[in-house]
Parts: C-alpha cells; sequence; structure tokens
C-alpha cells in the first residue's frame, strides 16, 4: 500500500555541553550514514547488536552507512533482558577495544532497551568516556530508554544497579522498523507510551484511548505522534534533571512494582519490560486511589485501556508462581528508588498529575500486593 513519507520530526535535548537531537520518522536506518557522517573523524563505526535485531536490520544499516562511504564492524549478542549481564559488559569492551575504537570514534547501540543499556555503559566507561550513537529499534527503546543517557546492566540484587549517565551524541528512532516487531513486543513498549499519559498529560492519554488500536495496527501518522509526544515529555523531564534528583523521578511510574516482579521472574520471557511497568502502572493507580489520592474511576480506567490493548495488566497474567507479598516487598527495597531506607513511590492524583512520595507505609503496599497475589 502506498503511503508518503512523513517528514522526519526533531526533538533538541539541550542539555548544556551534552546537547544532541532525537530524530524521528521512517527510513532513518536507510539513510544512516547521512545522518552520522557529521559526527565521525574517521568513516567507520562498531555497531553493538544482538541476534535477532541483525537478522532484521544490520543489512540495512550497513548499506546505509557504506552508501556515504562508512565501514562497519559488529557484534552480535543473544537477545533478552539477561545480556544485560556483567560478561556480556565485559565481552563489549574487550571487542571494542580489539576494533581499536578511539575516544572520537562512534559506537552505534542497534537494537532495543538491552542493547541500548548495553552498549551506552560500555561507552560510557570506555576509555573513560567514547561517543555513542542509539538507533532503537523496539517502540519501548524509542520512546524511552534510547534517551535520557541512563545506561547500565542488571545484578543479582536487582535491575540496573550498575550503571552511569553518558549522553547520546544523537538517537535515531525509525519508525518504519516497528512494523517487524512482533505483537507482544509492540505491545510491551506501548505500556511505556501509556506511562507517559498517565505520568503529565491526559490529553495525552485521552489520545492513546482514541489512537491507541489504529497505532497498534501500523497507522504510521499515529506512530510517530506517540513516539514525537513519549519524546518531547522524557527530554523535557531530563533538561530539567538529568541526573535523576528530583523531576525525573517521575519517569518511573509504574517502576518500583515492574522491577521487583522482573526480579521475581528472573529478567525471562515470562514478563518484558514494558509489560511490567504497565502492571506496575495500574497497581501505582490502584494504590493511589487506596490512599484516598484519586478517584476509584482512575485505575478502573487505566486497566480498561490496557486491557482493550490486549496487554497485561494484573499479577493473574505473568504465568507462573510468584514469590509472597512479603519477599516481593523485599525486592522492592532493593531499587535504585529507595533514599535513606525508604522506598518512593510515584502515584497519582489522577490520570496526567504524577507525583514522588516517601509517605507511603509498607502495610499498605502489602494489603496491595496481597490482594493482587490473591487475585491470581
Amino acid at each position: 500500500m502506498y503511503w508518503s513519507r512523513p517528514l522526519i520530526e526533531t526533538i533538541a535535548v539541550d542539555l548544556p555541553g551534552r546537547e544532541y537531537e532525537v530524530r524521528i520518522g521512517p527510513g532513518l536506518l536507510a539513510d544512516a550514514g547521512t545522518h552520522i557522517a557529521p559526527f565521525l573523524n574517521r568513516p567507520k563505526v562498531t555497531v553493538i547488536t544482538d541476534s535477532t535485531v541483525a537478522a532484521e536490520h544490520l543489512e540495512a544499516l550497513g548499506a546505509g552507512l557504506s552508501a556515504q562511504g562508512i565501514a562497519m564492524t559488529a557484534l552480535e549478542l543473544p537477545p533478552g533482558e539477561a545480556t544485560k549481564s556483567w560478561a556480556a559488559l565485559e565481552q563489549c569492551c574487550s571487542w571494542l577495544l580489539d576494533q581499536e575504537v578511539e575516544r572520537r570514534d562512534i559506537v552505534v547501540a542497534l537494537g532495543g532497551g538491552v542493547i541500548g543499556d548495553l552498549a551506552g555503559f560500555a561507552a560510557a566507561i570506555l576509555r573513560r568516556g567514547v561517543r555513542f550513537v542509539q538507533m532503537p529499534t523496539s517502540l519501548l527503546a524509542q520512546v524511552d530508554s534510547s534517551v535520557g543517557g541512563k545506561t547500565g546492566i542488571n545484578v543479582g540484587q536487582g535491575k540496573n544497579l550498575i550503571g552511569a549517565f553518558h549522553q547520546p551524541a544523537l538517537v535515531l528512532a525509525d519508525t518504519e522498523v516497528l512494523g517487524t516487531l512482533a505483537p507482544r513486543d509492540f505491545l510491551a513498549g506501548y505500556g511505556e507510551v501509556v506511562k507517559y499519559g498517565l505520568l503529565g498529560d491526559a490529553a495525552f492519554f485521552d489520545w492513546l484511548e482514541e489512537q491507541g488500536p489504529a497505532l497498534a495496527a501500523g497507522d504510521m501518522s499515529a506512530r510517530i505522534a506517540a513516539v514525537r509526544r513519549s519524546v518531547e515529555m522524557k527530554a523535557e523531564i531530563v533538561m530539567r534533571d538529568e541526573t535523576e534528583q528530583g523531576d525525573r523521578a517521575l519517569l518511573n511510574l509504574g517502576h518500583t512494582f515492574c522491577h521487583a516482579l522482573e526480579t521475581a521472574t528472573g529478567y525471562s520471557d515470562r514478563l518484558l519490560h514494558g509489560e511490567g511497568v504497565a502492571i506496575g502502572c495500574a497497581l501505582a493507580f490502584e494504590l493511589s486511589a487506596r490512599l484516598g489520592l484519586c478517584a476509584q474511576e482512575d485505575p478502573s480506567r487505566v486497566r480498561a485501556h490496557l486491557k482493550a490493548m490486549g496487554m497485561k495488566t494484573d499479577l493473574r497474567d505473568i504465568e507462573g508462581d510468584l514469590p509472597s507479598a512479603e519477599a516481593l516487598l523485599a525486592l522492592m527495597g532493593q531499587d535504585k528508588k529507595v533514599m535513606d531506607g525508604k522506598l518512593h513511590f510515584v502515584l497519582a492524583r489522577g490520570i496526567g498529575q504524577a507525583f514522588v512520595t516517601s509517605d507511603v507505609s509498607a502495610d499498605t503496599v502489602l494489603g496491595l500486593l496481597d490482594d493482587a497475589l490473591c487475585d491470581r
């Protein structure tokens, strides 16, 4: 089916001394050489990707770079959250050194959030900082993890506990590649899109309720609009609070529950990150309602939209056994959002009205988790 190719949208992330652009639209992979060439001191790049993404997109990226005379070498890693590990980080760094990557070179992260976080962290620590370009190939990575400079790996104690802030030189979000995602992977990324409406833009959530089905079905204009608004919101927050001392914590809506659930399920295919975010957002709104912060209609509306999109919304939607409420709460205690021994939650006074608080009793959270587990 013919459709006219929309113009590329550009969002500026104006961090003093670390400015960069997020370019959004179809065809960026095929035109990668044009976008990356201005950043190169010599015509070569190293690419870190995973085997699934490589099979779909590495050849096209190589052709796009070659069109501008840019040579490419690539490291393919296994797909999946388990790749964000010490072993894979060491492998990346060793391989980049073998490729004689210099500080002024460019490392390209071609993949979803796992590859972006891992390759970005490797770039952050290699030679005390090498520039890198994010080329996110999943919806989740395009709207969230590729923007803002958070990089890192998972360890046994929890998710993303080892890492660094290292801003990319450029982000190229090719919305055309979203068409190659499996429906489950696309919807997992949609969990992060919904999060932006819930945390700070009620009108965007209204729009998603109307346009979500078309977006999921492949409407390119809707996909570009959703990615653009999500990136705009994240960029605005990152520019106010780059290293998460205040406002940036709002981006963790749903993540305190999500990270505990991911740890409990072993970072496996039982629960994708965006699925955990969706469940976490539903739990955060339910907790807010129990605390009298928002109307009970709000968590009902959140769940209704997620269910209408065919997404996971409750603990019962996670296959296999889960630990007790007490064990899940203990996993939350390992979260990065613990400060002065207190667990900080992102709660809401309504859709689009999120805020951060530590004024939540453990008993209230335990009650919520107990009820959620009993519903399984």
